[in-house]
């Protein structure tokens, strides 16, 4: 009798609301164990399979999902690894990782942004800090209590190697969770970070009282300044019309559960960019990748006006209103190979 193949282990690091979502999923399909560091959290998965700080008192989560506060047992055990912590600690769990995963254990990201100071995707974060270890990253329209919720959805999840990838994304699928495909790592990295700050400019927009068409129009001139800075760096043009490009630009624009719309919102509201930081217990990844964008937009010589605007109101002191005024005052071309808004 042939043996039955061995399941492999998932660890998820991080214990916000898409990491603790992400890890329930994956419970549903292999043996799973989230590291969160406060131990209330981590009592609160495993006694009462909810994570009540990040996705409420009524969200119930996987029964086989277990929650630990010791980082070495929870990497040790590792098969795959899911990286579920903000852009800002990335790079340092990854080098408390690098002293206790074994060789060749994949790594997948959660994360949405970029890194401030280096510019770096985390998949290139990955591949520096763990030589050695596939990266590839998880993105989609995915409002973390949604999914969580058994609200259908998808998601693609991007890695060089495609038998690699097809293994993995059985990990990430349920019955109301699609994961599709790809190995446009660099197109869905960028598309995830992209579409943060344009979220907060459709904010902004909402604060403003613009309307329907003015929001479509933004959303869809967004879609292909997204686009453009994507397929400079080596990213795919259809990637960006897929579920992490166009796809998580809606949801992220348009849902009041967004982070960045909701910054946007705020901006308007006339706070400031402090203030409305200190006052969210969760990171809006637009705020820091708004100057990391203007700075590729300077490298790779693009007209990024949307971002540019954006990063106006949240790093050089100009208002939401100004920004608009300077959308409008962009000349309209070419749809496709024009440059401007």
């Amino acid at each position: 009798m042939a043996h039955e193949k061995r399941q492999p282990k998932v660890v998820v690091l991080g214990g916000g609301a898409w990491g603790t979502t992400v890890a329930s999923i994956c419970s549903r399909r292999a043996p799973t164990i989230q590291w969160v560091r406060s131990e209330d959290t981590a009592k609160d998965i495993n006694a009462n399979h909810r994570n009540p700080r990040y996705l409420g008192d009524d969200c119930l989560l996987s029964e086989t999902l277990r929650a630990t506060t010791d980082f070495a047992e929870a990497a040790n055990s590792a098969d795959v690894v899911v990286m579920g912590v903000p852009s800002h600690g990335f790079r340092g769990v990854l080098g408390e990782l690098a002293a206790e995963l074994r060789p060749w254990v994949p790594v997948v990201s959660l994360v949405k942004g970029l890194e401030q100071g280096t510019n770096m995707r985390m998949s290139q974060i990955i591949d520096e800090v763990l030589p050695g270890h596939p990266a590839g990253i998880l993105a989609g329209p995915n409002i973390a209590r949604e999914v969580a919720d058994g609200y259908a959805a998808a998601a693609v999840l991007a890695m060089p190697d495609p038998h690699l990838c097809a293994h993995l994304a059985g990990l990430f699928r349920t019955k109301r969770f699609r994961t599709y495909t790809t190995d446009d790592v660099v197109g869905v990295e960028m598309a995830g970070a992209l579409k943060n700050v344009y979220a907060i400019a459709v904010g902004m927009g909402y604060s403003l009282g613009i309307g329907e068409n003015t929001r479509a129009m933004v959303i869809a001139r967004a879609v292909r300044e997204m686009s453009k800075l994507g397929e400079a760096m080596g990213g795919h043009r259809d990637t960006f019309a897929g579920l992490a490009g166009m796809g998580d630009l809606i949801v992220t624009c348009t849902s009041q559960r967004s982070r960045n719309r909701h910054v946007g919102e705020q901006l308007g509201a006339g706070k400031s960019i402090e203030e409305i930081i200190a006052a969210m217990n969760q990171v809006a990844e637009g705020v820091k990748a708004s100057k990391v964008i203007m700075e590729f937009a300077d490298e790779y010589g693009l007209n990024m006006p949307i971002a540019r605007e954006v990063d106006g109101v949240i790093n050089h002191g100009s208002t939401v209103e100004q920004a608009y005024r300077g959308l409008i005052a962009e000349k309209p071309g070419h749809e496709v190979h024009g440059s401007g808004f």
